[in-house]
């Protein structure tokens, strides 16, 4: 009895450490580099990164009372900042389209074979995108990716195999 006291006391304090700021600012800091990474592998700004990770940063102190789990911090920190990456390019497909002529005028520098990666991975399945940018830009594991997305490891292989199926499809 004194055994699971002592385990539930452990939890107590696990959690309460996420919602100590200092904690949490802590451990976020930890992942800054790897959070502004996948947000500008989505968005291709360094700006529009640096702001969804702004977001994704309110966001997850806003909602750190919801994580049950400590060991899960990053995967749910880095579901957040895809999360926040979607809405932007959401929110991007609305704008105006003038902006859009100055953004592929400025893409004419860059090599032609990057130009045609960016192409193929814009025109996958967002689901097969995903698993490829964290894989392929990310280097993370089918492992970690299954706990990012919260889906079951086969799912994430299977994803990930055809989403290269599709990329080779479209180079």
């Amino acid at each position: 009895m004194v055994k699971m006291e002592n385990i539930m006391n452990e939890v107590n304090v696990a959690r309460i450490g996420l919602q100590d700021e200092e904690a949490f600012m802590n451990r976020l800091s930890a992942e800054q580099r790897k959070l502004y990474s996948i947000a500008y592998s989505y968005l291709r700004s360094e700006a529009d990164a640096l702001e969804a990770v702004q977001e994704a940063s309110c966001r997850a102190w806003m909602k750190r009372k919801k994580l049950k789990d400590e060991q899960a911090f990053t995967p749910w920190l880095i579901r957040i900042t895809i999360n926040c990456c979607m809405d932007e390019l959401r929110r991007k497909q609305r704008m105006f389209p003038a902006e859009k002529l100055q953004e592929e005028a400025a893409q004419e520098m860059k090599s032609s074979d990057r130009i045609d990666l960016e192409r193929a991975m814009d025109r996958m399945k967002p689901k097969y995108r995903h698993v490829v940018m964290l894989k392929y830009y990310q280097d993370m594991t089918t492992v970690e990716i299954a706990k990012v997305l919260k889906k079951p490891e086969g799912t994430i292989k299977t994803w990930l195999r055809e989403g290269l199926k599709q990329l080779r499809k479209y180079l």
